[in-house]
């Protein structure tokens, strides 16, 4: 007997797959933080203060080679330079970096969450943030603010990357493909720096991406075991 038979009324199909809650908690605070600084330096929230907030928070969460100079030269661990490692990432420069980084968060977030599972996403994301920061100030040691999600989302382009990259291992197909992205991205950021000028952060986004890469064979079942089985095949 059909659902029309009985009484009832079919079941809807989704258009499209939603998004993983990791994914739509982490655009939330990226995008929401976001909003809150442009209505702010329009003027809509906090006054003639208002204009400052953003300036006040890169230098309240931004990350900078200085202040891991200082700690280090006391000796100390100091809380509030180490979270800096990760806090930097929910702070954006404008509008358009802003968005930049959540759409490639809302696209290759939900690829590693629907892999990985929801905290993945969020610890390739932190994880890509803090080696993006740590590879940012041993290469450069540059006292620039380095600010936005970017470094933590090529963290997740770094576990996209690793899952083609089994995919064409179990397929026997050229592995070398699945970094067709990373590459494709390294090569626009050189051309536009070339172009128009640029910083180095795209050390950040690189070590970033490396951090993501590697971190995805703690969090794949059998990761660990499936690597060192290859490093032995080729040793």
């Amino acid at each position: 007997m059909s659902d029309h038979e009985e009484g009832r009324a079919p079941e809807a199909e989704m258009p499209f797959n939603p998004l993983p809650a990791m994914v739509i908690v982490l655009a939330v605070v990226l995008g929401g933080i976001e909003i809150i600084l442009q209505a702010a330096g329009a003027g809509y929230l906090g006054g003639e203060e208002g204009v400052g907030w953003r300036i006040a928070a890169i230098e309240d969460w931004g990350f900078n080679g200085f202040f891991f100079d200082q700690m280090l030269e006391r000796g100390l661990w100091q809380g509030d330079v180490l979270i800096r490692l990760v806090s930097y990432a929910f702070v954006h420069g404008n509008a358009t970096h802003a968005v930049f980084a959540v759409v490639f968060l809302l696209a290759l977030g939900k690829v590693v969450a629907e892999t990985f599972g929801n905290i993945a996403v969020l610890m390739v994301f932190l994880v890509g943030s803090a080696v993006g920061a740590l590879g940012y100030y041993v290469f450069t040691g540059a006292e620039v603010w380095l600010i936005g999600g970017l470094p933590g989302v090529y963290g997740l382009i770094g576990a996209y990357t690793f899952i083609l990259w089994l995919g064409l291992g179990a397929l026997h197909q050229r592995q070398i493909r699945a970094f067709t992205l990373i590459g494709f991205l390294m090569a626009a950021q050189l051309l536009f720096g070339l172009l128009f000028g640029g910083s180095p952060d795209w050390i950040a986004d690189l070590s970033g991406f490396a951090a993501g890469f590697l971190i995805s064979f703690a969090i794949v079942p059998g990761g660990i075991k499936r690597m060192v089985n290859m490093l032995r095949r080729r040793s």
